[in-house]
C-alpha cells in the first residue's frame, strides 16, 4: 500500500525589517486554503539531538489581549495534549492549576 503525504504550509509576508505582517496557512487535507492567522506556534522535536525547535511568529499589529488569550488557550490545549501523550494525570491536573492562575492573572475569567 502507498503511503500518502499530507502538505501542510505556512506564507509569512514580511516588512523591510522582516517583521510579519500577514500569515497564511494551508492543509489541503483538512479543507483550509491560505486561512489568515495573526499568530503562531510551532514546536517540532529533533529526536536525534534531543531538543525542540520552534517557530515563533505573530504579526505586528497584533493586539496584546489576543496574544495574552492565544497563549491562555495554547498552554490549556498542551496540558490536554500532555495528557493524551503520557497519561500522567498529576501533572496535567497541575498544568490546568498554573492556566488558570494565568488566566486570573491576565484577568481573562470572566466574572461568573
Amino acid at each position: 500500500m502507498a503511503k500518502k503525504t499530507s502538505p501542510i504550509s505556512i506564507e509569512v509576508t514580511v516588512d523591510e525589517n522582516n517583521i510579519p505582517e500577514k500569515i497564511l496557512w494551508s492543509a489541503p487535507d483538512g479543507g483550509v486554503d491560505k486561512e489568515v492567522t495573526q499568530a503562531m506556534l510551532l514546536a517540532l522535536w529533533d529526536g536525534k539531538n534531543q531538543e525542540t525547535l520552534r517557530i515563533d511568529l505573530w504579526i505586528k499589529e497584533m493586539p496584546v489581549d489576543q496574544m495574552k488569550m492565544f497563549f491562555h488557550q495554547t498552554l490549556l490545549t498542551m496540558s490536554d495534549t500532555y495528557f493524551r501523550a503520557t497519561q500522567d494525570e498529576k501533572m496535567a491536573g497541575t498544568m490546568k492549576d498554573f492556566c488558570d492562575f494565568f488566566a486570573e492573572k491576565n484577568k481573562l475569567k470572566k466574572d461568573d
